[in-house]
């Protein structure tokens, strides 16, 4: 008997679990468009990951009753939102904007200051995704990014604590201080296959 409906065509294309959330320094890799991070790079273990594109639209109208001739982007936007579970000095001062690649471990010392936030750091992002099939991956790169999020500590008896934080993606383009024309096409990033 033939199927009907959405089949799938290629199971290798299925996405299942999470991404792998790797942090860096932006300028040390902004001219670089392919995945440069490595797995020491890590946020860890995830509770979830997920990317959001956002574009706000122009919709033009004429004539009477109005309707619609064409629309345009005029407004967009990458970030992606995550959590993670383990609390490292390291990862806490992600999750604050904090430059976290230097002063702080992945350990158990270090201090995060409370109450005294500047303007957060960039950063580059990488979230690596590996299909089930264990072959195929995708890699979402923010190459100058900054974390906006606000921090809650959710300690409970028998559920691990999940730091929700938020890496929203920013111009990467070469009219940008610190940025690179590698990005002048794609100047928030891309999502890379392999």
């Amino acid at each position: 008997m033939a199927r009907y409906g959405p089949i799938v065509s290629n199971t290798g294309n299925v996405s299942l679990g999470m991404a792998q959330i790797r942090v860096g320094v932006s300028a040390d890799d902004i001219a670089d468009i392919d995945p440069s991070l490595a797995a020491s790079n890590s946020l860890g273990a995830m509770a979830n990951t997920k990317f959001m594109g956002n574009t706000d639209f122009f919709n033009f109208e004429s004539g009477f009753p109005l309707l619609s001739d064409f629309s345009t982007p005029i407004r967009e936007s990458a970030s992606l939102e995550c959590a993670f579970h383990e609390m490292t000095p390291q990862n806490l001062a992600y999750a604050y904007g904090i430059d976290a690649n230097t002063g702080y471990d992945t350990a158990t010392s270090g201090e995060i200051p409370l109450g005294n936030r500047g303007t957060p750091e960039f950063v580059r992002l990488e979230a690596l995704y590996t299909f089930p099939n264990k072959s195929n991956t995708m890699t979402i790169i923010f190459p100058r990014a900054q974390v906006v999020s606000n921090n809650e500590l959710d300690l409970q008896s028998e559920n691990p604590t999940a730091v929700t934080i938020t890496f929203e993606a920013k111009t990467a383009s070469s009219d940008q201080t610190n940025g690179n024309a590698a990005w002048d096409d794609k100047p928030l990033g891309r999502i890379a296959w392999a």
